[in-house]
């Protein structure tokens, strides 16, 4: 497969007030391929969204990408580009979906211009020929009525349907790279299932590689290739889909998936992950984990490394190093 994106060891700072500055997201690294689905799953506050801004160049001020940091799009280094080639990528080669459209779509533009600006900022194309796209966008969105939705205002619409719009916009600019930052959120089940099969079905359609953000690991089966597992600004496991989901090795991806309600099968108690992610430059010396691990190892204060579990499949975690559980 060819690698679209390969991050290697991004590393976001932020000044904390006293002369220092704290890294939210801390020598993280991992790879997308043409065609697949990576998710990148954790809490809130494990720097999920920071890494995904990082990406499009744009962590807000006064926060920074730290030197030795790498983001390789193809054979082109995004951190090296300014002006119009760092806006040749960003939106046209790769797009994303923000959390919230109500606060990401500008409410006194109608739909048909939000979607046609995006088409006249990377494209020459004609007024009309702009609009005919935009309807086309969004009748495979699964918006009924297309041409009169391209009128309306994003007040006027529902939840699901402003989440399709934004699909719609990103879509706008043909993009290799789509990240899709929690698109399901505040929407209900129903419409969740709804997004998702249409992010699906645009996957497939277009030949996207899709980076998924979510704290959901429900969204992520049946849906993502292969899953990059995040804690307190470090990728702590990665595996297929898979087998992540046949082995979980490392306890907080275990702690992750008991807390995760069944259906089917027994009857049992939730098993939350006790405490809270610390904040940035208050985490625990060695593995950041530790203080809320209910398996501490013997040399968890001193850091790991991300070790295999088996092939394809690696954790930062020392009990990697013990073999068998």
């Amino acid at each position: 497969m060819t690698t679209l994106l390969d991050i290697h060891d991004l590393h976001v700072s932020f000044p904390d007030g006293d002369g220092a500055r704290v890294r939210p997201v801390d020598g993280v690294s991992f790879s997308l391929e043409r065609g697949r689905t990576l998710a990148l799953v954790g809490e809130s506050g494990c720097g999920k969204s920071l890494t995904s801004l990082a990406i499009l160049r744009l962590v807000p001020s006064p926060g920074r990408i730290d030197p030795g940091s790498s983001i390789r799009f193809g054979d082109v280094d995004v951190l090296a580009l300014e002006g119009e080639a760092l806006r040749r990528i960003r939106g046209r080669r790769i797009a994303m979906i923000f959390q919230d459209p109500m606060t990401s779509l500008n409410p006194v533009f109608n739909v048909g211009d939000q979607i046609t600006e995006v088409m006249h900022a990377h494209f020459t194309i004609t007024r009309r020929d702009a609009r005919d796209a935009a309807a086309e966008l969004l009748q495979e969105v699964g918006i009924p009525d297309p041409r009169a939705r391209l009128k309306a205002y994003p007040h006027q619409l529902s939840g699901g349907m402003r989440q399709r719009v934004m699909i719609a916009i990103a879509l706008a600019g043909k993009p290799e790279i789509l990240i899709a930052d929690e698109p399901t959120t505040a929407l209900d089940v129903t419409v969740q299932a709804q997004i998702l099969e249409v992010l699906d079905r645009l996957r497939e359609s277009h030949g996207m590689a899709v980076l998924l953000i979510t704290h959901d690991l429900g969204i992520v089966a049946g849906r993502a290739d292969r899953v990059a597992v995040m804690y307190a600004g470090q990728i702590v496991e990665t595996a297929p889909t898979a087998t992540l989901f046949a082995n979980p090795s490392h306890p907080y991806t275990q702690g992750l998936f008991g807390s995760v309600p069944r259906l089917t099968g027994p009857l049992a108690r939730l098993s939350p992950i006790a405490g809270n992610v610390p904040p940035a430059g208050r985490w625990p010396t060695g593995c950041r984990f530790r203080t809320r691990c209910p398996v501490v190892h013997e040399r968890s204060e001193t850091e790991p490394p991300l070790l295999r579990v088996e092939p394809d499949h690696e954790m930062r975690c020392w009990l990697a190093g013990d073999g068998p559980r």
